[in-house]
């Protein structure tokens, strides 16, 4: 057993090498096309020091970041050859790969970074922490009221961009000791974006229902992917009926770590292409790959699970099924919108059909309330408003700081 798992993991180890020579490859092609950036120009920096298979994370910032970048010069520094190769050719705003810290270091004492994002909680994001002058900013990847939501580590940034006042209650239920001075709310400015729908996708009498289950997780007790349980019934149940169409847009990391839920994946994909074959006008689509955002716009009605696409879904106003997790063992928050809904649980998968048209029919007319406290207000434009306006005050801040401890520096004195 010991043997089999070392080849594994130096077959990994090859992969993942050969991986990175591929991107940089890559990478240093693109970078020979792009515009150099000029010392002394860039405000503003997104960190993405992760591998390409956790690109999702950043690819929703995308349209904020262009906004952004209408006021504030933004680049994004990735630390990873595959990422970069990836951004540089999707990502809207400059792309810059820095090798090690020491790169980054470098990079930053030639600009004027004044603050640094950060999309997730990686522990590499920590080394880039130890630099004083920018201020740093989580903004996170999704709404939730996973425990990653409310970790402790939310106390090691100047600020956190936050969604509303839900997500203000939950910090302050969890964390001691915590400033909520640093908390900033600016809606979704990821989901205030108007995404064209392909105009592959039908137009018709059907109800399209978008099923988008979520990753299975390192762990059990983070386990709240449905694919594994409800995802084949419900998938047999949808294409059976006739009124319905299903976009299926699972996590992009459902099925790499446990072989179930990538079994279960396989499954619903060879169901909807049966489908499709059997009944050309059905239009059912498995979208895997490629941007989110068009999917929310394009469909009627929501089955996902405790993930940051309910939240996404729930600002909306359109019906959302919320799926309980099959796995025993899958820690529920104690609070948050999985007890404001009724959860769908996997021994009603196979009535998918008749469960979708009865919630269409029946709208609870508190929904909007529960938007108000999660997001705050979703007109159209209010939160990206909100997110440009706190990355001003937030440069404009730490502005003010610097010349405010440069005046405190004694004359021959270097800090």
């Amino acid at each position: 057993m010991g043997f089999s798992k070392d080849v594994d993991r130096i077959r990994r180890l090859g992969e993942q090498a050969q991986a990175s020579w591929r991107g940089r490859r890559i990478a240093q092609r693109l970078q020979n096309t792009v515009p150099v950036i000029g010392d002394g120009t860039i405000e503003a920096v997104v960190y993405f020091p992760d591998r390409v298979a956790n690109i999702y994370q950043i690819e929703q910032w995308y349209e904020p970041l262009r906004e952004l970048a209408r006021r504030h010069k933004v680049v994004v520094v990735t630390r990873k050859w595959g990422s970069t190769a990836r951004l540089l050719r999707d990502c809207p705003i400059p792309v810059v790969h820095c090798e090690d810290i020491e790169s980054v270091e470098r990079f930053l004492d030639r600009q004027r970074v004044r603050v640094i994002f950060y999309v997730n909680q990686n522990q590499q994001n920590f080394p880039t922490m130890r630099f004083s002058t920018p201020a740093h900013v989580f903004i996170c990847h999704g709404e939730s009221d996973k425990d990653y939501m409310s970790s402790n580590q939310l106390k090691a940034y100047d600020h956190v961009f936050i969604a509303g006042q839900a997500a203000r209650d939950r910090i302050a239920r969890k964390l001691i000791a915590f400033d909520e001075s640093h908390l900033i709310e600016v809606g979704r400015p990821q989901v205030d974006v108007h995404h064209p729908i392909p105009t592959y996708l039908r137009d018709d009498e059907r109800t399209v229902v978008l099923y988008a289950p979520t990753t299975e997780g390192d762990v059990p007790s983070m386990r709240y992917s449905s694919a594994a349980a409800h995802g084949v019934p419900l998938m047999r149940s949808l294409v059976k009926s006739g009124r319905h169409r299903v976009i299926y847009r699972p996590h992009p990391r459902l099925g790499l770590t446990v072989p179930e839920y990538r079994r279960a994946h396989e499954k619903i994909l060879k169901i909807i292409e049966n489908a499709n074959r059997a009944d050309p006008t059905a239009g059912h689509l498995a979208n895997t790959h490629g941007p989110f955002g068009w999917q929310i716009g394009a469909a009627d009605v929501c089955i996902t699970d405790i993930s940051a696409v309910a939240f996404d879904w729930l600002a909306t106003g359109k019906p959302l099924l919320v799926t309980r997790p099959a796995e025993p063992r899958a820690q529920l928050p104690e609070t948050g919108l999985v007890h404001e809904l009724e959860l769908f649980t996997a021994t009603d998968a196979g009535r998918a059909a008749l469960i979708v048209d009865a919630v269409v029919a029946g709208r609870d007319r508190s929904h909007a309330d529960l938007v108000q406290r999660y997001f705050g207000d979703t007109t159209p434009g209010a939160s990206m408003s909100r997110f440009l306006d706190a990355c001003d005050d937030v440069i404009r801040e730490r502005n003010a700081a610097l010349a405010a401890r440069a005046g405190s520096v004694l004359p021959g004195r270097r800090e």
